[in-house]
């Protein structure tokens, strides 16, 4: 699943990174884009030799992904790591509450209002996308990601944003799996519209509500998704 949204550039934070930290970041990338399969083991001789360095800065790499509960070590090396279910039931449900807890403080303190600036730039994109609609496809995820950082950068609270950006990119592999049908992907552009123009409205009750029923309005209905796109995973592990 090699798509221009997962071929982005890995350095474009402030500065220039360390040979080290680029590799960590190219290795990364490979393990939270869906190209590698629970199945691949991560070899350090052949990370070295694909990015041209030595095993240092990779074995470096995978202790630091295994630290970040990204890749798991088996016997015979590391591998990608895949929630189980009970696991993403609790991770779903921490983004439930990190994904409200943007309006609900702005809700809570008359003095804070959202960045409008935020919200305007991810209109104008969502309504682009409504009125032309991408093809179905996993990477869909890295749009949808990027709508909910938005939303939550947009609300103030930094420490926040980044909890939500932790949480997003550890469900990412089984999330990218519900975006396969064109009603999925329709829906998910239509409600995003809808939530962003409630916030620009300054109506933040129906905008938190609308935000709920998005991301899951129940933990019943949030299990069931997180099962079924987990399923879809397991089912076409191999076609990546």
């Amino acid at each position: 699943m090699d798509t221009p949204l997962y071929t982005r550039a890995v350095d474009a934070g402030a500065g220039t990174p360390s040979r080290r930290d680029r590799v960590h970041a190219l290795i990364r990338e490979e393990v939270l884009s869906g190209r590698l399969t629970p199945h691949t083991r991560l070899g350090e001789v052949r990370l070295a030799e694909r990015f041209g360095v030595s095993r240092t800065p990779v074995r470096e790499s995978l202790a630091r992904l295994h630290s970040d509960g990204l890749v798991e070590r088996r016997d015979n090396g590391y591998y990608v790591r895949v929630p189980n279910l009970p696991e993403l039931r609790d991770l779903y449900e921490l983004r439930v509450v990190l994904e409200l807890r943007g309006i609900a403080r702005v809700i809570e303190d008359p003095a804070l209002r959202h960045d409008r600036g935020v919200l305007t730039a991810e209109l104008e994109r969502w309504e682009g996308l409504r009125a032309a609609p991408p093809d179905p496809d996993p990477s869909f995820v890295l749009l949808d990601e990027a709508f909910h950082t938005a939303l939550s950068r947009a609300s103030g609270n930094g420490a926040l944003t980044e909890s939500l950006v932790s949480v997003n990119q550890r469900i990412r592999r089984v999330r990218m799996h519900d975006f396969r049908t064109e009603d999925r992907i329709a829906s998910t552009v239509a409600e995003h519209v809808e939530i962003v123009e409630l916030l620009l409205a300054d109506r933040l009750d129906a905008a938190h509500r609308a935000l709920h029923e998005h991301v899951g309005a129940s933990m019943e209905v949030v299990l069931e998704r997180a099962g079924q796109a987990l399923t879809r995973m397991v089912l076409s592990a191999d076609q990546f």
